[in-house]
């Protein structure tokens, strides 16, 4: 089944269309960050639904400590434990064996952590990672890898992508033999291959064309925003891209600022995640089409604007700076909840401007029109 379909392109930009067993995502898409099953700051999945959310993003490494992905299986999976309706992506864990280094130890089988909150053993190699991601019963899963520091040595990166490459075959047969099972909760789960090579540009490509030759329902570019420079992490999408199949989705993992996402676009990249709405929200650092600016400066203690003029999230529509600043110096939970709302409604509404400029072949011009205000 051919999942991806290209709609219009205007260089390398894309506007597509993605099908899933849980719905039909529109990209380039933005999935907001549910870590374990939830978006920090009290935001719920209705709340999420009312802001046009497409898709949500959940932890395999975090649900598989905290709570179980047993214990979830039983309960139907995650998507029915949370109540949420529409596709969800797990990713593999393999973040955390870059996040985590100094609780891990990386074998041929797999890699061994010590537990953040308690301490306890865990292992968890390709078919673990699958097992944990099928269990949830996701949309779609991660393959299990690992992602090197961007100045990593490069016979070490050379090592780590050889091994990552192994570990997505297993992943490949682990899922085959999972979605056959009577018991699956997803049985349709598709499965995403990771490009890693660090800021290495033949490692990347080559593994791209490893990915390329592999049936996979998409290819995700994992190690950027880990530590190399912003016209590094472009150029790396430059040479790399052009190497993944042109008939699936390209993911750019845990990326990024706004402005981040609008590049990438323009690079050819359909799915986004990251932390930064919702985490810096939490701190009054707010998303706007003028830039970030920070509710808990005293400049904004009489301000009666919304965070953004013009904005329709719920936030904008009923309450002003003043307020929320108030009740984020208050320390009450509501100044987070709206901060985090007005953040990812921003991000979701980007990729709806995103997708409108593709639409009307314009999306040079949001281009340019779009950086030169958000930086200015």
């Amino acid at each position: 089944m051919d999942r991806f379909s290209i709609i219009k392109r205007e260089n390398r930009a894309k506007l597509g269309s993605f099908v899933t067993p849980h719905g039909i995502i529109k990209t380039p898409v933005f999935m907001n960050v549910a870590t374990v099953g939830a978006i920090k700051g009290g935001v719920s999945f209705d709340d999420l639904k009312e802001i046009n959310t497409q898709v949500v993003l959940a932890n395999t490494y975090h649900l598989h400590v905290r709570t179980g992905d047993e214990l979830i299986k039983r309960r139907g999976g995650l998507r029915a434990f949370t109540s949420w309706k529409g596709p969800m992506l797990t990713d593999s864990g393999g973040f955390q064996v870059f996040s985590l280094k100094s609780l891990r130890k990386i074998t041929e089988e797999g890699v061994h952590f010590r537990s953040h909150i308690d301490g306890s053993r865990i292992f968890m190699g390709p078919e673990e990672s699958i097992r944990i991601q099928s269990n949830l019963g996701s949309t779609i899963a991660m393959a299990f890898d690992e992602c090197p520091a961007a100045r990593s040595e490069k016979s070490y990166v050379i090592e780590s992508v050889k091994r990552t490459e192994r570990w997505l075959l297993r992943c490949i047969d682990e899922e085959k033999r999972l979605n056959a099972l009577p018991d699956t909760v997803n049985k349709e789960q598709l499965l995403f291959g990771i490009n890693q090579g660090a800021v290495y540009d033949d490692i990347r490509i080559e593994n791209a064309r490893f990915l390329k030759d592999l049936d996979l329902d998409g290819c995700a570019i994992g190690g950027l925003a880990v530590g190399e420079t912003h016209e590094e992490m472009y150029h790396i999408l430059d040479v790399t891209i052009p190497h993944l199949p042109e008939n699936k989705p390209v993911y750019l993992m845990g990326v990024g600022t706004p402005d981040n996402i609008v590049e990438a676009v323009y690079r050819g990249v359909d799915f986004f995640d990251c932390v930064y709405p919702s985490r810096n929200a939490r701190h009054g650092q707010l998303y706007t089409h003028d830039g970030k600016l920070n509710l808990k400066n005293a400049a904004y203690a009489e301000d009666d604007r919304p965070i953004e003029e013009g904005c329709m999230c719920p936030a904008c529509q009923r309450y002003n700076r003043a307020y929320i600043r108030h009740l984020l110096k208050a320390g009450e939970m509501l100044g987070l909840r709206l901060c985090v709302t007005h953040n990812l409604y921003f991000y979701n509404h980007l990729m709806e401007e995103i997708r409108e400029a593709l639409e009307n072949e314009e999306y040079g011009k949001f281009r340019q029109n779009f950086l030169e205000r958000y930086k200015t």
